[in-house]
């Protein structure tokens, strides 16, 4: 009997989307052959291949000079490629919103020089700072649009003029409605909102493209635009697995149809929390993520027992990041809306 998964990643997957993987893992279509068999360059990957790339940008509506790139090393190994492929003149602002972060701007503190022109450390990374103080000739400012840890999230996002913005979206991507073109490059680990683990989106606007530093030629966007993201092995099954997840959010109406249910699925928890007398939230009411809810009794040895009686009930992955401990419940596309009210339900039990 399958659970509820609320883990933070890897994350639940759409059953509709395994149901179809587990009917398809000895035998895809006519191939004769398992999708993990295929070699990448056969007709049949290559369809797999170009149809989840083209289902990225129809689902966010990716404008044409925009690159669509599947890489692997996760959202981490952005944080090097970044820096070391946009660096002009050497210089890139970052608002510092939490852990993630916190550690693009010290891995691109490697390759430039990194400022920190906003912060909410201070406020312990319950709210999104204001973003003033840009740079006149930073090459690039960065900011992570949601916080899987801390359970915030940009409602808008900064206008960074001429200066390209970079977002990290692996938490956040798909889940709401946002105009692309405010981006100059947005990266996305799979393994939370989009598919499984091994994948990773970066939307690159063309003209960032072009780069004649000395990095080696694995690192730089223009390899892998240039081969279809096919310079090498692409994680060729989890591509498979990511194409039928978007297939599946494309099924409940693309991302603004999502984004209803995503507003839903919050309100029902986030009404909880603040009238629980026991449970209370972490995060700003200004800036709450619609996909990961901290939370916490206030008490850490109730904390861990609401996670064991809770993983006995049926309510898995429940425990916060090991960094700050409490509660966090994500919520991600594929979560349904009758698991986070089983939830709510079990919850009240609970506090009761």
């Amino acid at each position: 009997m399958r659970i509820f998964n609320f883990s933070a990643g890897p994350a639940v997957l759409p059953e509709k989307a395994l149901q179809q993987a587990a009917s398809e893992l000895v035998e895809y279509g006519d191939a004769g052959m398992s999708v993990m068999e295929m070699s990448h360059r056969s007709k049949s990957y290559e369809d797999i291949h170009n149809a989840a790339i083209e289902l990225i940008r129809e689902l966010l509506n990716v404008p044409p000079n925009y690159k669509i790139l599947l890489l692997q090393g996760g959202a981490s190994q952005q944080f090097a490629m970044i820096p070391m492929n946009l660096s002009k003149n050497g210089k890139a602002d970052f608002v510092i919103t939490g852990e993630w972060a916190t550690r693009a701007y010290k891995e691109a503190s490697l390759v430039l020089d990194a400022k920190i022109i906003a912060s909410s450390e201070a406020q312990k990374f319950a709210v999104i700072p204001d973003v003033t103080g840009i740079s006149p000739d930073a090459d690039y400012v960065h900011i992570c649009s949601n916080n899987t840890i801390c359970g915030t999230r940009f409602t808008s996002f900064p206008d960074t003029g001429n200066i390209p913005l970079v977002a990290d979206m692996s938490s956040g991507i798909l889940s709401e409605v946002f105009d692309v073109s405010k981006f100059g490059l947005i990266y996305a680990g799979a393994q939370k909102n989009i598919g499984p683990a091994g994948v990773t989106v970066v939307i690159i606007r063309e003209d960032l493209l072009e780069n004649n530093k000395k990095i080696p030629s694995f690192f730089k966007y223009k390899t892998h635009a240039d081969a279809g993201s096919m310079s090498n092995t692409p994680p060729t099954y989890a591509i498979y697995m990511t194409k039928l997840c978007l297939e599946w959010l494309k099924s409940q109406g693309g991302v603004a149809g999502i984004q209803k249910i995503n507003e839903a699925k919050a309100k029902i928890l986030y009404d909880f929390l603040d009238n629980s007398s026991l449970f209370k939230g972490i995060a700003d009411k200004s800036h709450r993520s619609l996909m990961n809810v901290p939370f916490t009794t206030g008490d850490d040895a109730k904390d861990k027992q609401f996670v064991k009686e809770a993983a006995a009930a049926g309510f898995a992955n429940l425990g916060g990041h090991r960094l700050v401990g409490g509660l966090r419940a994500s919520i991600y596309n594929a979560m349904p809306t009758q698991g986070v009210q089983a939830l709510v339900d079990f919850m009240k039990k609970f506090e009761q």
